[in-house]
């Protein structure tokens, strides 16, 4: 797995709009708060524009992604939100320069298509937070903080409570996976998970109950489940039921359909569409440990 370099102190980074609209406000507020760490940044030329629920045309989002992608002197790709629309950008998109010089790239949700491409082409990238999680009541996040921290090189070490679910074990693999919905919506695409030797890393926000079913069984079913290494749950923010209650909490669900394998899981790690949103190198190999007392997760 390829690392991007660390960031430096005044090295240039861009902000960028893929997928869903963004307020002009929060995109100007995250450039401030970047520039005011150190960094020089680019900020999309398209990144307020709105087409629907877009931010602007995909060749509109797209050409500010490739800009910042071939642009030798963008150390990292910041993206501004998620929403939907990557894989629409993503369509757009020539990789060669990127693949001869790769930089970091930065979010999560929608975000989890580039990661997914990454992945396949052994990159690592940054699941983290984006511009409106930048700072909370006029203070800087923990996550942001702690995020631009790993990116300077400062690998952490996560300690986790532990959870009635979770299953001990120890296990060593390559960190995967993000966004639930967006691994599910890749399945039988170039970009599926390739799961051997992977511990997969989900989360989801806005679903159904049984739609985390109907997902979790299609990774089952095709044995996505069977060949990983381990399984790290993040939030599964807001997640609801129609007017008959599917009868399991997301957890439950989760549980259930891992239920005959012997990896390890791990339930609760703060990370998806709530804060703190701790962040996550996508393409590390990582020891994950879960005990009946504590989960420590540790790059290698």
């Amino acid at each position: 797995m390829k690392f991007p370099p660390w960031l430096l102190p005044g090295d240039k980074v861009a902000i960028i709009s893929p997928a869903g609209k963004i307020e002009r406000q929060t995109a100007e507020r995250g450039s401030e708060i970047l520039r005011q760490q150190g960094y020089r940044v680019l900020l999309g030329l398209h990144a307020f524009e709105q087409e629907g629920i877009f931010a602007g045309p995909d060749v509109a989002r797209a050409a500010d992604m490739q800009q910042a992608l071939d642009d030798k002197s963008v150390k990292a790709i910041f993206f501004s939100r998620g929403g939907y629309g990557s894989i629409r950008t993503q369509q757009h998109l020539n990789w060669s320069s990127f693949f001869k010089k790769p930089k970091w790239l930065i979010g999560f949700s929608d975000i989890t298509v580039f990661h997914a491409f990454l992945s396949i082409h052994n990159i690592a990238s940054l699941h983290g937070v984006m511009t409106a999680w930048f700072e909370k009541d006029g203070n800087l996040t923990g996550s942001f903080t702690e995020m631009l921290e790993l990116l300077k090189g400062k690998t952490p070490l996560y300690t986790v409570p532990s959870h009635e679910q979770n299953r001990i074990g120890t296990a060593t693999g390559i960190l995967t996976g993000g966004n639930l919905s967006i691994i599910q919506s890749l399945r039988g695409t170039p970009l599926d998970i390739s799961p051997k030797g992977k511990i997969l890393f989900i989360e989801d926000i806005d679903e159904y109950h049984y739609h985390i079913d109907r997902m979790m069984l299609n990774l089952k079913t095709a044995k996505i489940l069977e060949k990983i290494s381990g399984l790290i749950v993040g939030y599964f923010t807001a997640i609801t039921d129609r007017e008959t209650p599917f009868g399991k909490t997301s957890s439950e669900i989760i549980a259930e359909a891992v239920a005959q394998y012997r990896y390890p899981v791990c339930f609760g790690f703060p990370a998806g569409h709530e804060l703190p949103n701790q962040p996550l190198i996508l393409g590390s190999r990582i020891l994950f440990n879960v005990s009946d007392k504590e989960v420590n997760i540790k790059l290698l």
